[in-house]
């Protein structure tokens, strides 16, 4: 995608290839209740058929009405397919926010302001660490109890990883989507003239209609950069759909690998969340008795979730041998273009992407049974090594309200 009218046209494709194939389901309890009518009671003598068929069509058409006046009920605006929703523009930053720590890199040329709302060891915050570290920007961190969520209170996005960006203006642009908001921020690091938030702007949230009849958001081009007339040098249409396709691979399929294989058992799952509180540092964020809630909480719920989302995505009691095939797939890939990333020379975005979801589970059993199990060590930790050399020095810090917005801008 180089163009902005590209990216237009591609979400128009998406979306008129969404809309052929989803469509609701009406309900079927009028004619179950016609059905059930047929069978208990027997029509009285003299009853036409077109009197038994319009008493079915009534009752059908009753039923209906009220499924659809329940879910307009549930979602005001559930009847609207194709709703598209701009990213959020706030004109301050929230108060209280509590920075729990920053990056600063002396050498960041951006002249963004980013703050992060995280969970450490969330794969998709993962993500955009990685990113934000081997671009080597300067970003502030806002750590955000798993369990409360209590920095996130003032969004109406109950999510992470959450990122307020300072526009020109003085407002912050607020993104939720991990891809998408590495392909904000990449596609303004390509060309700083325009405003990140204008080019927020071509990142909307579009609505359609799943094949079950269940209503989506979502940002359909969060995978496309912005280019406009200015594509890097040497960065060929293949080279650039390539990357889209092992981004989406990172979003869609390893990622639901994770959760299953970390919590396999409610030993490992503890286990886990004990070096989710330590690479976090619960312990020096939040008071002990928060800690251990999102601790025990947090690891008894999510050994319960790993067991569903090992259902939803068909994979066999044997999760292990899922994960080693999808990292298989992916080294094998390097190795028959020759290079040592994705990339080539350096890490691209989807080899960026696969990483922060990896890295996510460093310190689990899961990720040492891949290391010997699999090739990826040696790709990985090169990765890591190329990161580790970009990114910004760290400062643990906790900074409230006002004092934040003097600081942090004082800072840039």
């Amino acid at each position: 995608m180089s163009t902005y009218r590209l990216a237009t046209t591609n979400i128009s494709r998406q979306v008129a290839t969404l809309s052929r194939h989803q469509r609701v389901l009406p309900p079927r309890n009028g004619l179950t209740i016609c059905r059930q009518l047929a069978t208990k009671v027997g029509p009285p003598k003299g009853t036409s058929t077109f009197k038994l068929a319009l008493i079915g069509a009534t009752l059908g058409g009753a039923s209906g009405t009220a499924y659809t006046l329940y879910n307009n009920w549930r979602d005001k605006n559930a009847h609207m397919e194709h709703e598209r929703t701009p990213p959020q523009v706030i004109d301050a930053l929230p108060d209280n926010i509590r920075i729990t720590k920053r990056y600063v890199n002396p050498k960041d040329k951006s002249g963004l302001e980013i703050i992060l709302f995280q969970f450490q060891t969330c794969p998709f915050c993962c993500k955009v660490r990685s990113f934000l570290d081997y671009m080597g920007i300067s970003y502030a961190v806002v750590e955000v109890d798993a369990v409360l969520r209590q920095d996130i209170k003032w969004s109406k996005q109950k999510k992470v990883p959450t990122v307020l960006i300072r526009q020109q203006d003085g407002k912050y642009v607020q993104m939720c989507d991990s891809s998408a908001i590495i392909s904000l921020i990449s596609t303004y690091l390509n060309d700083k003239h325009t405003d990140i938030g204008e080019l927020a702007q071509f990142y909307p949230t579009i609505s359609y209609f799943d094949d079950n009849g269940k209503k989506i958001r979502d940002i359909l081009n969060k995978y496309f950069l912005m280019y406009q007339e200015k594509t890097p040098k040497n960065f060929t249409k293949e080279m650039e759909e390539s990357e889209r396709k092992w981004r989406t691979w990172a979003d869609n399929h390893l990622v639901h690998l994770i959760s299953p294989n970390c919590y396999q058992t409610l030993g490992e799952a503890f286990e886990t969340f004990d070096w989710f509180s330590e690479a976090g540092e619960w312990d020096v964020h939040f008071p002990k008795w928060e800690r251990n809630l999102m601790v025990y909480v947090g690891a008894s719920a999510m050994w319960g979730i790993s067991k569903m989302l090992k259902r939803r995505h068909g994979l066999s009691d044997d999760v292990r041998s899922h994960i080693y095939d999808a990292l298989d797939k992916w080294t094998r890939e390097i190795k028959k273009r020759k290079t040592q990333f994705m990339g080539g020379k350096e890490p691209n975005l989807a080899d960026l992407s696969v990483f922060g979801v990896l890295s996510s589970m460093e310190g689990c059993q899961a990720f040492k049974d891949c290391l010997e199990n699999t090739n990826i060590g040696e790709w990985f930790y090169g990765v890591k090594q190329k990161i580790d050399k970009n990114k910004g020095n760290l400062i643990r810090e906790r900074i409230e309200g006002e004092v934040l917005k003097a600081e942090f801008i004082s800072n840039k």
